[in-house]
């Protein structure tokens, strides 16, 4: 048998190696993407001061007000305007542990059902009334969550060295 021959037998059995390796890490840039995204979306929020106010240009309170007329739940708006700038903190601090827990894959599935609850809201409130409705971003980070919340994240994460240690122990 040639060199050539055994690389073309060899060929197949490299590239099915290559479709698992790339099955089993397939949700680790999404992962990556959200868990920075939902990070940086919060710090950016902690950190304007402008946002974490009850009024004024750019403000949290403003914002809501203006679209308390056009969300599909006006009482959800309303909620959050009881306090804005401590909706504004709260929502801050969720998106960050949300980032955090899915970045470093630790409950992984309850980050991500945190997060999709957040896009939600935020669909439901800010972005509804976004025409065409894919111009909206939340409703694709809600849709984006979807395979977090099913799969979770089974490889290079907190979540599967925390199983491995309990099956090693229940062994």
């Amino acid at each position: 048998m040639t060199r050539t021959d055994v690389l073309e037998a060899e060929a197949p059995r490299a590239a099915a190696g290559l479709r698992e390796l790339a099955s089993r890490y397939a949700l680790l840039p999404l992962r990556i993407f959200l868990g920075v995204t939902f990070v940086y979306a919060g710090l950016d929020k902690l950190t304007d001061s402008a946002f974490l106010s009850a009024s004024g240009d750019g403000s949290i309170g403003d914002m809501m007000r203006g679209v308390r007329d056009t969300s599909a739940i006006p009482a959800l708006v309303d909620l959050s305007l009881n306090s804005p700038v401590g909706f504004a903190v709260a929502l801050a601090i969720g998106e960050i542990l949300v980032g955090l827990g899915t970045l470093a894959g630790l409950l992984t599935r309850v980050a991500a059902v945190g997060g999709a609850l957040i896009a939600l809201s935020l669909w439901l409130t800010v972005s509804w009334a976004v025409t065409p409705y894919y111009y909206g971003n939340d409703l694709v980070y809600l849709m984006a969550w979807t395979p977090l919340i099913l799969a979770g994240a089974p490889y290079l994460s907190l979540d599967s060295v925390i199983r491995s240690r309990l099956s090693r122990r229940t062994a």
